[in-house]
């Protein structure tokens, strides 16, 4: 049979002898297919081929390489890069964690929580220079489905891009960046297609950056790009006080200039303050909550504030900026506005402060029990594979996974009993104890005869059976020779013979006892006195 008569539906018998001339199956069934189909030449699937082309493969002779080898090796050895393969892994990471928000959404709705702050690294490299990319169009429905969420529940959210985005440097590629990044973070909450109000309380907070030698200079840079940005970039942006540069009394003249709502961050307030006209801590401040809050009325704006505490062992201003795990208190502020509490031990650190001053939701969360996670199914391990002792049975039933018991949707939920929160500094409780494995002193080995002993007395034959315990055969040493000279007495008679050697008794081995091997034969020769 020729060998265009191959079809996709098998190999017929006489191309047999090709397959085992190196052409494999998946291969065989491509014969025949269209030739308008495109190939890409580099592509790792398998390629179609015709009939004439497999018959001159397997016609063409074997090549002969040179066996020269150009050692030492001084060029350059590089390698393509599948460029368009990573950008689609990074698109498909941006609408993994845009699926996963909703699940938090809803998680938080649980328990209580309803203003949670949307990460910025969602979509990997989206503000990129070289390889930045549009939302728009295929994150736009996954996008919506996660507003829908925030717009059943009624929750408010908001983004913060990192201290790197600032509108008042003096270099040209730090602005563009800048606006790169904003863009980028417009564009996401654009495409939560939010109602009105909830659109408007999803605001961009944003840091002025450093001082660049020159404060005045840097608000004009400030004031010339934030101008120039779009409209929507400016009904988000708020502007919140460092613990660096600017303070509140810096920031709030130039919010009241623009209409920039400003965002009070009480940590950072603390540690950097104009000490001519207010003194550290959240008393002083206060005077100045009824400006702080016009700047967000007049834009409708729900209010937000910022709440952190430093840690414990921190003493300088340098070490008074980092958030400890948890805060202790809540600041003096208007109770209908969003805090954002920006604390290590994130949403347990919000538990806290419920438990503590008994917020709504309190009674919703309960500990969890140590290492037991009741709202996650334990992982299905397969049978071993069977030996040849049991003749190759396989259990099919065996094989089969056991039913889910916690429903997909119910998974990392906290169970029915809404056992979410744990002691600080007990994340461990999370994960399964571990299994400490103590290695048990092993038993001196027993010998052979209680080995036999043992069985006997498990199949009954123990009476029939008599057993002897072998005497332990000491390695016998053969006595010495050498013959050794008493010392010489004076008073000795030279008539005396020599007298003949002693030896002690030897006990007979039939007692079980064993011979000393230290008796050795001594004689005792003394000399002849003159």
């Amino acid at each position: 049979m020729p060998v265009s008569e191959v079809t996709q539906r098998g190999v017929r018998a006489p191309f047999v002898d090709n397959l085992e001339r190196g052409v494999d199956q998946g291969d065989a069934r491509s014969i025949g297919q269209s030739q308008d189909t495109p190939t890409d030449l580099e592509s790792d699937e398998n390629v179609p081929m015709e009939a004439g082309e497999l018959e001159d493969a397997l016609a063409r002779p074997s090549p002969v390489n040179s066996s020269f080898l150009p050692l030492p090796w001084k060029g350059r050895l590089g390698y393509p890069p599948e460029v368009a393969r990573g950008q689609a892994y990074v698109e498909s990471l941006g609408l993994t964690n845009a699926r996963d928000v909703a699940k938090i959404l809803r998680w938080n709705d649980r328990y209580g929580i309803k203003f949670m702050r949307l990460s910025s690294e969602m979509f990997p490299f989206a503000s990129h220079q070289e390889y930045g990319y549009k939302l728009a169009p295929f994150a736009s429905s996954v996008l919506e489905d996660t507003g829908k969420v925030i717009a059943e529940l009624g929750h408010r959210v908001s983004v913060h891009p990192g201290q790197f985005t600032q509108l008042g440097s003096p270099r040209r590629e730090v602005v563009e960046s800048s606006v790169r990044d904003l863009e980028y973070h417009s564009e996401m909450l654009q495409l939560l297609r939010l109602p009105p109000q909830q659109d408007r309380d999803a605001v961009i907070i944003l840091h002025m950056g450093g001082v660049f030698g020159d404060r005045a200079g840097t608000l004009d840079r400030f004031r010339q790009n934030y101008n120039a940005l779009s409209q929507d970039i400016k009904n988000r942006l708020v502007l919140e006080n460092d613990d660096v540069s600017w303070s509140v009394h810096d920031l709030l003249p130039i919010c009241e200039e623009l209409n920039i709502p400003l965002v009070l961050d009480f940590h950072h307030h603390n540690i950097n303050f104009d000490s001519r006209q207010l003194r550290e801590g959240t008393l002083d401040i206060m005077q100045l909550f009824d400006r702080i809050k016009s700047t967000w009325t007049r834009k409708n704006i729900t209010q937000k504030m910022h709440y952190s505490e430093p840690v414990a062992s921190a003493i300088t201003n340098r070490q008074r900026r980092k958030h400890s795990d948890r805060v202790s208190t809540l600041p003096p502020c208007d109770p209908t506005m969003d805090l954002m509490i920006e604390a290590k031990d994130k949403e347990q650190a919000v538990f806290e402060l419920m438990r503590t001053y008994k917020l709504p939701g309190h009674e919703l969360i309960n500990n969890i029990i140590p290492y037991v996670r009741a709202d996650e199914n334990k992982p299905y391990k397969p049978p071993r594979k069977s030996t040849k002792k049991d003749g190759g049975f396989v259990d099919l039933e065996a094989l089969v996974p056991p039913a889910l018991t916690v429903p997909d949707e119910e998974v990392g939920m906290g169970g029915p009993e809404g056992r979410i929160y744990w002691p600080p500094g007990m994340e461990e409780w999370l994960r399964p104890k571990k299994v400490v494995r103590v290695k048990s002193t092993q038993s001196p080995r027993k010998p052979l005869v209680s080995k036999k002993t043992e069985s006997a007395q498990q199949s009954g034959e123990v009476s029939t059976i008599t057993l002897t315990m072998p005497t332990s055969k000491t390695p016998s040493r053969r006595p010495s020779t050498r013959k050794r000279k008493a010392s010489v007495n004076p008073s000795s008679s030279t008539s005396e013979e020599p007298q003949p050697e002693t030896r002690s008794p030897s006990r007979s081995r039939s007692n079980g006892t064993r011979r000393s091997t230290r008796l050795k034969r001594v004689n005792y020769v003394e000399s002849e006195s003159v």
